[in-house]
């Protein structure tokens, strides 16, 4: 099998990696601007199994020439590029994957489901953590019951060791971060899509030591198209971000103080300037800390009936960084996800054809059995009486 990676960033270069550990994998092209700043742990492939290319993903017709002849096609480009790319893949006649972060983004791709089918392949969109992950596992959940009353999703991506004031770094993007703590997040209640205000509604996880207590908080992002699925039949479903305490409340002031905002102002000598690009460019520097490990940590909570009898469907994960490759654990989880969905695309094991989400295209168990099989571990937390 052939595979392109689309981006050679820290999640493109994860899911390079993986894919390259896998024998019937022949041979993973990496695509990007710039890819002369591959990381330690893809060096040993290149010139082998590894091929590297120059591509602009603005490019229609390069990329459609790129697309052509491979398995599957997984994107690590930035999420305003993943419509363009899924009609380039739909064009070109290959599966396309994403990890998304734009549910507006999403159900323009999904326009393109019947020429998609039609040409026998997928688009699945999403395809991180949350969403992503979360995702697939809300939905084993959600079909282990036969009736739900509750879905609740947390996931939170922290340094191994907090840092006051913030105890965060960053394990991708803090663009992407702001834009979550600045934007209403879809939930269900009383079976009705609403919408909430980011970092509000705090409530405490625990998790066993060395974790301890962490405090979760709504963004947006993580549900992706479920609260709009599952209207009329969920009475509630929420997804919170996961940070150590006293993040958000700090955030908070940030906010309201408007340095997070995106419109302009004017400086006393005139130099016009967007608060957020102040922030980012003053804090960034401060909260990116390469030697720094990170976890990942994520609980799915399900609640409902079987056989009318309460019951709480629950999963979590708690993954560290991988030191001896060098791979980080947001690394691990999202880009090996993306992967695994790719993989799964081009050996004909997703669910149908067409643009699917993650929760409706992945099969949930061999998708948590891959995950094991690279030390990515969903622990059970039972499915026992509510």
């Amino acid at each position: 099998m052939r595979m392109l990676v689309l981006g050679a960033g820290l999640q493109g270069s994860a899911c390079a990696f993986d894919l390259l550990r896998v024998p019937d994998v022949t041979e993973v092209v990496l695509a990007d601007k710039v890819t002369d700043h591959l990381p330690a742990f893809l060096k040993p492939f290149v010139g082998g199994r590894l091929k590297t290319i120059t591509l602009d993903v603005r490019d229609h017709a390069a990329v459609v020439k790129a697309m052509t002849g491979c398995a599957a096609v997984m994107s690590a480009i930035p999420y305003y590029f993943n419509l363009d790319l899924a009609r380039a893949a739909v064009e070109a006649g290959v599966h396309f994957s994403d990890l998304g972060g734009n549910t507006e983004i999403v159900f323009q791709q999904k326009k393109l489901h019947g020429e998609a089918k039609q040409k026998g392949v997928s688009v699945i969109p999403d395809c991180g953590v949350a969403p992503g992950m979360v995702n697939i596992l809300a939905q084993m959940g959600i079909e282990a019951m036969d009736t739900v009353d509750a879905v609740r999703i947390f996931v939170g991506g922290l340094p191994q060791k907090p840092v006051a004031p913030l105890n965060y770094q960053i394990v991708y993007s803090l663009e992407g971060v702001l834009d979550y703590y600045t934007t209403l997040s879809w939930v269900l209640r009383g079976g009705k899509r609403t919408q909430v205000t980011a970092l509000s509604e705090l409530v405490t996880v625990d998790f066993a030591e060395p974790l301890g207590h962490l405090e979760a908080f709504h963004t947006a992002g993580g549900l992706s198209t479920m609260a709009f699925r599952y209207e009329d039949k969920i009475p509630v479903m929420e997804y919170k971000t996961l940070r150590y305490p006293g993040h958000a409340a700090l955030m908070e002031s940030i906010r309201a103080l408007g340095l997070l905002d995106l419109e302009a102002v004017t400086t006393k000598d005139g130099t016009t300037v967007a608060p957020r690009d102040v922030f980012v460019a003053t804090v960034g520097p401060r909260l990116t800390k390469p030697n720094s490990p990170d976890l990942v940590a994520l609980r799915v909570v399900v609640e409902g009936k079987k056989t009318g009898v309460k019951q709480t469907w629950a999963r979590e994960l708690i993954d560290r960084a991988d030191a001896t490759n060098g791979v980080s654990a947001m690394m691990r989880c999202t880009g090996y996800s993306l992967a695994i969905t790719g993989l799964f695309q081009a050996t004909g094991k997703v669910l149908g054809a067409g643009v699917l989400t993650p929760d409706e295209a992945m099969p949930g168990e061999p998708y948590v059995a891959a995950l094991a099989a690279r030390d990515v571990r969903i622990k059970d937390l039972a499915a026992v009486p509510a």
